[in-house]
């Protein structure tokens, strides 16, 4: 008898028949004499909805505490309905939200972090012969109050769940049917990648794909959970993810990029004319980390117009654009240099793959494709598995798909995408 952990994200679960289609699913596995831990997102668009009637009934800044007792009543509604669905099939099932199954953050309203799992009651059920299902996206502080985990945490809920309970896998459930060499909504002919490396994965969470939520992915990794991304629209096989075994001479035979990710979610500063000596990036930089604001890429380089000062560029999210500019203007002064400036909607494109560990061309070849595409490249990053560019905005869909034909990524029937939202 195996144990699995089911997770489906709110396209599975938008509506009454949806659910239905979900439960079905889960009685099968059941029946097939496997022990069943379900993680729901809240339906389709709920959260987006919730969201609005806090912003008409308190403009601005509404409470961060009630903030998180509101949003994590969709879950609540789905692991509910859910429950009703399995049960109406002839299988015992029962629900429980976060703090039900021990979920245990920190204080850190609306984007808590787990600090201990600890799914008595969820393995209780289990022992008994029931379908357990299990509100995604909250927890209760060490406060006792109720916390979400941040957009995509429904996903980090099912990998802990999974981990505290030695599970033997933990299927995510999406709208497509696995992972793709690319968005197959911008590039219809991207093809499924029936295996990654947990390494591979994390770089493509990390850099713009949305199947998988990057803090999932790491969790996986921490607590070797295998992970197996899959569409509750159909009985295709998906994309298992490959946890617990270093790189191998059998995966470097394969294929070199394994994807394109990308972002279109980002703004760029610059710091212009900023003295050239040790510690100035470190101010800067600290500054930034200081507002609470992620660095993604960084660039420093000498001033064309005076050797003793240098420019430094990074990328950070669009939406924090405005703090990260105050942050380091707050500098100017102190520091001397010459100005602060901000790009909206620059757009990255990462590639990447383990198998340009050992291909010194993969560089080349990328580079040759955003030109023939008139696609100009800002920034740049590497690690020993990815590129990353920055390009303008408008230019990144095109550069996608530019860059995924010259790698010869493109298969020969366009992608199917269930519910056209990734999640």
């Amino acid at each position: 008898m195996a144990l699995l952990v089911m997770k489906f994200g709110g396209s599975s679960v938008s509506d009454a028949a949806a659910m239905s289609r979900v439960a079905r699913r889960v009685v099968a596995v059941r029946e097939a004499g496997d022990q069943v831990a379900v993680v729901v997102s809240a339906m389709g668009d709920t959260t987006d909805e919730l969201l609005d009637l806090a912003a008409q009934v308190a403009p601005g800044v509404p409470p961060e505490r009630e903030m998180d007792m509101l949003l994590s009543a969709g879950e609540r509604m789905s692991m509910a309905l859910l429950a009703m669905a399995v049960q109406q099939l002839g299988v015992p099932a029962r629900s429980f939200t976060g703090w039900m199954a021990g979920m245990r953050t920190d204080t850190a309203h609306g984007s808590a972090r787990l600090l201990d799992v600890q799914p008595a009651r969820v393995r209780r059920a289990l022992d008994e012969g029931s379908v357990a299902i299990v509100a995604g996206f909250q927890g209760i502080s060490t406060d006792d109050d109720v916390t979400t985990l941040g957009r995509g945490g429904s996903d980090t809920t099912a990998v802990a769940l999974a981990a505290a309970l030695d599970a033997d896998v933990c299927e995510i459930y999406t709208d497509v049917d696995g992972l793709y060499t690319a968005d197959p909504r911008i590039v219809p002919s991207a093809r499924r990648v029936t295996r990654l490396t947990i390494e591979e994965t994390l770089e493509m969470a990390a850099h713009g794909a949305k199947i998988l939520h990057l803090r999932a992915v790491e969790y996986a990794r921490r607590f070797n959970v295998p992970l197996h991304v899959r569409s509750s629209f159909s009985d295709q096989e998906g994309t298992r993810i490959l946890t617990g075994r270093p790189l191998t001479e059998d995966t470097m035979e394969e294929p070199i990029i394994s994807g394109i990710a990308h972002d279109r979610s980002l703004g760029k500063v610059t710091a212009v004319g900023i003295p050239d000596r040790p510690g100035a990036a470190a101010a800067v930089v600290g500054a930034v980390a200081r507002a609470g604001v992620s660095v993604d890429m960084i660039v420093q380089n000498v001033s064309t117009s005076d050797a003793a000062t240098s420019d430094i560029s990074f990328t950070i999210p669009e939406a924090d654009g405005r703090t990260t500019v105050a942050a380091v203007r707050a500098l100017q002064d102190e520091m001397g240099f010459a100005d602060v400036l901000y790009t909206s909607h620059v757009g990255k494109l990462s590639l990447i793959g383990a198998g340009m560990r050992s291909n010194p061309s993969v560089a080349s070849r990328l580079f040759a494709a955003l030109a023939d595409a008139g696609v100009n490249i800002e920034m740049i990053s590497t690690s020993e598995i990815r590129i990353s560019v920055i390009c303008d905005q408008v230019d990144l869909e095109d550069a996608v798909r530019a860059v995924h034909t010259a790698f010869e990524l493109d298969a020969d029937e366009d992608a199917v995408v269930y519910g056209g939202t990734g999640r």
